[in-house]
């Protein structure tokens, strides 16, 4: 499997917090090299017949698109989940080649390295997590790394239980 370096290009604070991003964010795109459409697909895990390739993936798109869109942005929330089916973002996944789904998830995060970019690491989001508080770009991009970090990890067991394809 191959990856980025995780050695950001500057050493102030939002190179090493996108350069962490971006290496979580390739490093689950690496985990899902040369797997199969079949396996993609395949739950390994009895107690977890969510967590496939595919919906893990789809996951990770659409949890930066809630905190980048939804939460940091204001957005309206057109993500896939409802409430009688909040997890419906892994469930609908199995619908899909994981080339696509890789495809979007690259797509979508390309827009937000230049949203991030473009703001500052200060800058309040404008939709209240919990206790009506605001959290900062800061604390969102800290929060995806160990999100998609947390989400890797699932990944590489997932992938092994499949195929036998284990990487670091």
């Amino acid at each position: 499997m191959t990856r980025i370096d995780d050695t950001p290009p500057a050493w102030d604070e939002r190179s090493q917090l996108t350069a962490f991003l971006d290496y979580a964010r390739d490093t689950a795109r690496a985990k899902c090299e040369g797997a199969s459409a079949e396996n993609a697909r395949r739950s390994v895990l009895p107690g977890s017949p969510l967590m496939t390739l595919s919906g893990l993936v789809n996951h990770l798109r659409w949890v930066e698109y809630y905190w980048f869109q939804v939460v940091f942005l204001g957005e309206e929330d057109e993500g896939p989940w409802t409430d009688e089916d909040p997890d419906r973002e892994m469930r609908i996944a199995v619908d899909f080649p994981l080339e696509r789904l890789l495809d979007e998830y690259a797509a979508q995060s390309a827009r937000y390295r230049e949203l991030v970019a473009a703001s500052d690491l200060d800058d309040k989001a404008k939709r209240a997590v919990r206790e009506g508080r605001h959290v900062d770009l800061r604390w969102i991009l800290l929060h995806l790394v160990e999100e998609t970090s947390r989400h890797n990890g699932h990944l590489d067991i997932v992938r092994e239980l499949l195929d036998g394809t284990t990487g670091d």
